[in-house]
């Protein structure tokens, strides 16, 4: 039996009926010639809601985490850069500042795991490049107010702040609109086409900004990021929105059932507005971890984390994928106490 994977927040529905048709139909020559991406990158800024000239296409949003860092070190003038950023958070963060050569300021959160403004604005240093923040974040999945983070980015100025917005179609909130742009265009954000479309096996991301500001990335990026599976399925994976509404719906039922499966268990959760669910288990955390493994189950163990002591999360995909995982651990609870 494969193992049902409920650790790594993916769309376990899995892509659009359309795209995995798209993919299909690629033939040979689709692999022997490099990919253009003018259609890729047209039908993101459409579904994004801004023009063409405000997107850049990234092989995942990793690749697009890494630019701006590289971007925003390019100034060396006061020594080593400085990038600030909350803790727990997605640890691609500070894996690519401190390959880059940065050192990252972590600001801890509270019990409630939601991000706090001004414990980030009182990190700033006069070295202080980038700072990072996710809505909703991870790997609790809580939301601040949009003009939280709009009033952080005029105050972190020159400073980049980069808003990570992977999880931002379960929200149903974004900062992505061209006005946002103009007026803060220290402002990037960066959006994922892995979850609620299931293309991160294709690997596709953005940046989107001010064109100005996109600029200096743009000449980091290399030049066939993209390869053309990527590009061919990635505008059809944006037209379906059928699709993309149904799994979201999907996942909004599964956070439900697992929020009052929880609940009736007695296990502590955050209020969550992403595809997953951060689920307080307490000291029995390995062994319910390694239990659900037996049953074909894969969770992550975050409980290593600042604030996630105790803690797993539970990705919240397809309502049938969630069922499974909920009996899964009832049974594990009851063979552990």
């Amino acid at each position: 039996m494969n193992s049902l994977r409920l650790h790594l927040n993916e769309n376990t529905a899995g892509c659009s009926p359309a795209v995995a048709e798209t993919l299909r139909a690629l033939g040979r020559s689709t692999a022997a010639f490099y990919p253009d991406y003018d259609e890729a990158r047209d039908a993101a800024a459409g579904y994004l809601g801004v023009p063409p000239d405000h997107v850049q296409l990234t092989n995942g949003l990793d690749e697009g985490i890494l630019t701006v860092t590289a971007a925003a070190f390019r100034d060396r003038t006061g020594g080593i850069p400085d990038v600030v950023s909350v803790v727990p958070a997605f640890d691609v963060f500070e894996g690519c500042a401190t390959a880059l050569g940065g050192r990252m300021v972590s600001v801890p959160l509270g019990d409630d795991l939601t991000t706090r403004p001004d414990d980030l604005r009182a990190a700033l240093t006069p070295n202080t490049r980038l700072v990072f923040v996710t809505n909703p974040h991870n790997p609790s999945g809580t939301t601040i107010p949009l003009d939280a983070f709009r009033s952080l980015a005029r105050d972190v100025a020159p400073a980049l702040l980069f808003l990570d917005e992977t999880y931002t179609e379960f929200a149903g909130v974004t900062l992505v609109e061209p006005a946002v742009f103009s007026e803060i265009p220290n402002l990037v954000v960066g959006r994922s086409f892995s979850k609620a479309l299931g293309l991160a096996g294709l690997r596709t991301g953005a940046l989107v900004a001010n064109p100005a500001t996109l600029e200096p990335m743009r000449q980091i990026v290399p030049v066939f990021s993209l390869n053309a599976w990527a590009a061919a399925a990635l505008p059809v994976a944006l037209a379906d929105r059928a699709y993309r509404d149904w799994y979201i719906a999907q996942a909004a039922e599964s956070r439900t059932l697992l929020v009052e499966t929880c609940a009736r268990l007695g296990l502590h959760t955050w209020p969550s507005a992403a595809n997953f669910q951060l689920v307080r288990v307490g000291s029995r955390v390995s062994a319910i971890v390694a239990a659900l493994a037996e049953r074909g189950i894969l969770v992550r163990d975050r409980s290593r984390e600042h604030g996630c002591e105790g803690c797993i999360r539970i990705t919240a995909g397809a309502l049938a994928d969630t069922r499974r995982l909920v009996e899964a651990l009832e049974e594990v609870l009851c063979a552990v106490r």
